[in-house]
């Protein structure tokens, strides 16, 4: 885990970003496909659900405000009912719509999927319909738009251009844009569309298309690491770009800087649902962590943690603090697997403290665990369920021979920590040389101490000092039939 990281989420604050693009509304019909109509050769969908969210740029700002931001969102609607209803769930979310125009001559763009379900279940996209107007504004719309987005320029600490291709990014809106931002110090961030030409996006502090995208704006296939440099660099420099970032899907992402830095970033590898919304995710995050004075890798770590969340849940959906929070404070969880449960004392004080922060109570038990057995996982399972994370103190492999003969342990301690900490019950394990974990409860200073019941509370270690603060002792069930030492002579005797 990164705690640096974890300090930029705690203090992303609440940025005034600036949402520059392509308002829509998704409107989804879901229903039954029971037949086939006798009208036509077509399904039948027997409708019993309508439901309604805000997609493109309103998307965008969407996510933001779930992340904590102060939002404006500028570009345009119809003057229609749709457009009505956009202005409502903006105004309900608290996002700033001023700068949203009516074009009475063009319609709210509007994407509606029927969802029909076989069988009552086993939804399944059955068709599209787009209602909208792919023509770039008029120049009265774009001087409207422009007039309203200079009020907002100078109480903004990022702009975000969220381009779906609808007709509001237009090369001279975004010009503009970009230049009245560059004037005034704010960073302009865009997620382009797919094409050939990206000149409209020259002088962004940082563009982010994804790999398809960079590859037909740079005229290259990137189907290596090496084309994502070429790619990068064209980019960087022909756009006059503080930063080109190339979104890798499963490979993570890509940076390339003014500065000279060209650094890949891996993602961890997670059930992807639905990709859906990943791409305007990361734009959040990189311009949240920006705004919040993030250098550039902090920020795309932080986007690609964001994404990767994002892909993990069905349809475009938000993702809060928490669960950034959560995810960097999973071990296990980071891309290198149980190993990065294994702390060392400094390195678990450090990340209990952040846990802490975040109101967690933390649960601390110990013990040699050389053989584990169903016994070893009850045991476990049950201290864990004391509080909101385990710390398992082990016995390191001299401490184990002093307590229990020259034999033991049959593991050595590399063995035993990566087993306790292939375990969903433990969150962090760290070794002590001690005969007993007295120095580690004192620099944990756990809210709950759980032994076994096969000791009274006034014969276990540190029980005094826990409750001396406030904590307490638990005495977990003892599970019959369960012995490491009979385990190993029966495997012995085998």
């Amino acid at each position: 885990m990164s705690k640096d990281l974890v300090d930029l989420v705690q203090n992303l604050g609440a940025p005034r970003v600036l949402v520059v693009g392509d308002v829509m509304m998704d409107r989804y019909v879901w229903g039954d496909a029971e037949r086939i109509s006798q009208e036509a050769p077509v399904i039948l969908l027997r409708a019993d659900r309508r439901e309604e969210r805000l997609g493109g740029a309103s998307s965008v700002a969407t996510m933001l405000r779930a992340l904590g931001a102060k939002v404006q969102l500028a570009g345009i609607v119809g003057n229609d009912h749709d457009a009505g209803r956009i202005r409502q769930m903006l105004t309900d979310l608290s996002i700033d719509h001023e700068a949203v125009i009516t074009d009475v001559d063009r319609p709210s763009t509007v994407k509606e999927r029927y969802v029909g379900r076989a069988q009552h279940r086993h939804p399944q996209q059955m068709i599209r319909v787009d209602y909208e107007d792919r023509r770039a504004i008029s120049d009265a719309m774009r001087r409207q738009i422009l007039l309203a987005i200079q009020g907002h320029l100078k109480k903004t600490d990022i702009v975000l251009i969220s381009d779906y291709d609808k007709g509001v990014c237009t090369p001279g809106l975004l010009s503009a844009v970009i230049t009245a931002a560059r004037g005034l110090g704010v960073r302009v961030v865009a997620d382009p569309i797919r094409g050939h030409d990206y000149r409209k996006y020259h002088g962004c502090s940082a563009i982010t298309p994804n790999r398809l995208e960079a590859g037909l704006a740079s005229a290259r296939t990137l189907n290596d690491m090496n084309a994502v440099w070429e790619a990068a660099a064209h980019l960087q420099e022909t756009l006059d770009l503080e930063a080109a970032v190339i979104t890798l899907d499963k490979d993570g992402m890509a940076l390339k800087h003014r500065d000279g830095r060209a650094k890949h970033f891996p993602t961890r590898p997670r059930q992807v649902y639905d990709i859906t919304g990943a791409g305007d995710m990361v734009m959040c995050v990189l311009g949240m962590a920006l705004a919040a004075g993030a250098d550039y890798e902090q920020a795309i770590q932080l986007a690609n943690i964001a994404g990767g969340l994002e892909v993990a849940k069905i349809g475009v959906a938000t993702v809060s603090r928490d669960e950034i929070l959560h995810d960097l404070l999973t071990p296990g969880q980071t891309g290198a697997g149980s190993f990065n449960k294994t702390l060392p004392l400094e390195a678990t004080v450090q990340e209990l403290d952040y846990r802490r922060r975040l109101g967690q109570r933390v649960v601390f038990t110990n013990g040699c665990f050389d053989v584990l057995h169903a016994g070893h996982v009850q045991y476990l399972q049950e201290a864990r369920a004391q509080g909101d994370l385990l710390v398992v103190g082990l016995n390191s492999d001299a401490s184990v021979r002093a307590l229990k003969g020259k034999s033991r342990p049959v593991q050595a301690l590399a063995a035993r920590a990566l087993v306790l900490a292939a375990l969903q019950a433990v969150d962090f394990v760290t070794v002590f040389e001690e005969s007993t974990p007295m120095h580690l409860i004192q620099a944990i200073r756990p809210d709950v101490l759980v032994k076994g019941a096969d000791y009274s509370k006034e014969e276990v270690v540190g029980s005094q000092f826990v409750e001396s603060y406030g904590g307490r002792v638990h005495l977990a069930t003892l599970h019959h039939g369960h012995s490491t030492t009979n385990l190993i002579d029966r495997m012995r005797a085998a």
